[in-house]
């Protein structure tokens, strides 16, 4: 769960920095938060998946074998989740339960889930998580984790592990959380950063500090009963 420092609007400077926290991570899967390729701005243009300057995160992905799960602005238009790796990027997701003037910018997408390796990840942006329909809606598809990208004010850090906590217990599947740390728009002046990772016992595996550049690491050789 990666949380690289963003500039807003600033795709080329964002991409090389995700480009960085996927050669730091060296994981297999690297989940970035909410909007992460621009900043949490509503009028951020798309970033379509032959966008160039995606190149950079495109080129770290091939370099260590990973996947890159990056919170974007996407054709739709959805708050979404490209999925980049060596061979280029895809849209995967896009945000179900938009909130607030979300809805004036972009529209809903629906309950996702990817496969890696023969894990099953469920995909979730911000309020999603809040949400337990989505959670329960996800996990009927059939999941091994549930992954989100969220931003949350600095006061909001508790509400990360509440939220992991209740759809590990509710679905007994592990739950992964990458969160916006530094400043980005919408009145996101202070983020909570502390990105996290949950067993399916709902016990904190890993977290981040509340700084930009800064990751939780999590290795699992046990897939979830689903």
């Amino acid at each position: 769960m990666a949380q690289p420092r963003c500039v807003a609007h600033g795709v080329v400077a964002n991409a090389a920095a995700h480009a960085e926290a996927v050669r730091a991570t060296d994981a297999r899967v690297v989940v970035f938060p909410e909007m992460s390729l621009t900043g949490y701005e509503l009028d951020a243009a798309p970033i379509a998946p032959d966008d160039e300057r995606l190149a950079p995160i495109v080129a770290a992905c091939a370099e260590t074998g990973a996947l890159a799960l990056v919170g974007a602005a996407v054709p739709g238009p959805h708050i979404g989740i490209l999925a980049v790796d060596a061979d280029g990027a895809r849209v995967v997701y896009g945000k179900v339960h938009l909130h607030g003037s979300e809805g004036l910018h972009f529209v809903p997408g629906e309950p996702t889930v990817i496969e890696v390796d023969e894990w099953r990840l469920g995909l979730a942006i911000c309020r999603d998580t809040g949400i337990p329909e989505h959670a329960a809606r996800t996990a009927a598809l059939g999941i091994d984790g549930y992954v989100a990208g969220v931003v949350h004010a600095d006061h909001e850090a508790g509400v990360i592990g509440e939220r992991a906590r209740r759809i590990a217990a509710d679905h007994g599947v592990w739950v992964a959380t990458a969160a916006f740390a530094g400043p980005t728009g919408g009145g996101f002046d202070r983020t909570s950063g502390r990105s996290g990772i949950w067993s399916a016992d709902g016990e904190l595996i890993a977290e981040a500090s509340t700084v930009p550049d800064d990751f939780a690491r999590a290795v699992f050789t046990v897939r979830s009963h689903r």
